[in-house]
């Protein structure tokens, strides 16, 4: 797959710079870390509205309960899975197959690989491991007066913070999707 007629011309470098920027800045105006993944890749290289719209509320440790992984390791699996994923052809509610099997396998593998590379950047793909290490402390979204704190504590204005997480997400995502082939650079 090609990058989009706008960011065509641009070394590998250049555009991983490109999307990591993008990443960035649709975390610091639009909120919801896994689904700016999505619309920074979806700028780049063209996902459906459908894609997007399927991480709005994987941000946050999943619905906002810090419980699950940060929302730029999920928005990263969901694009993974467009590429990557099994088809509904390839699944069964009747017999098993096992060709249908290797096709679950393959994705996984390719997720696999998305794993390491964030964990080896965080040590974690945990929001609340991720949230800890840059803010020194946890904030529950759903109280106001939490998420108002988190905010004021640079959430989506410090470019080392939230805004930081996803835009190396989205490089590193991109950077992945290069080395499997599926999208092409200039």
């Amino acid at each position: 797959m090609k990058v989009k007629e706008k960011y065509r011309g641009l070394s590998r470098e250049e555009l991983l710079i490109a999307i990591e920027r993008l990443g960035a800045d649709y975390e610091v105006h639009s909120y919801s870390c896994s689904q700016c993944i999505l619309a920074a890749i979806n700028d780049v290289v063209g996902l459906s509205d459908d894609i997007v719209r399927c991480g709005t509320s994987s941000c946050g440790g999943s619905a906002f309960q810090l419980v699950g992984p940060c929302g730029g390791y999920q928005g990263g699996l969901i694009a993974l899975d467009y590429f990557f994923g099994r088809p509904a052809k390839c699944m069964s509610p009747d017999e098993l197959k096992m060709e249908n099997i290797q096709k679950l396998m393959d994705s996984v593998a390719v997720a696999r690989e998305w794993y390491d590379k964030y964990f080896r950047t965080y040590g974690t793909i945990q929001c609340a491991g991720i949230m800890y290490q840059k803010f020194g402390r946890l904030f529950y979204f759903e109280d106001p007066d939490e998420f108002r704190k988190f905010d004021e504590a640079g959430a989506h204005t410090d470019p080392e913070k939230c805004a930081k997480v996803v835009g190396t997400a989205a490089r590193m995502l991109l950077e992945l999707l290069m080395d499997k082939g599926v999208v092409e650079a200039d």
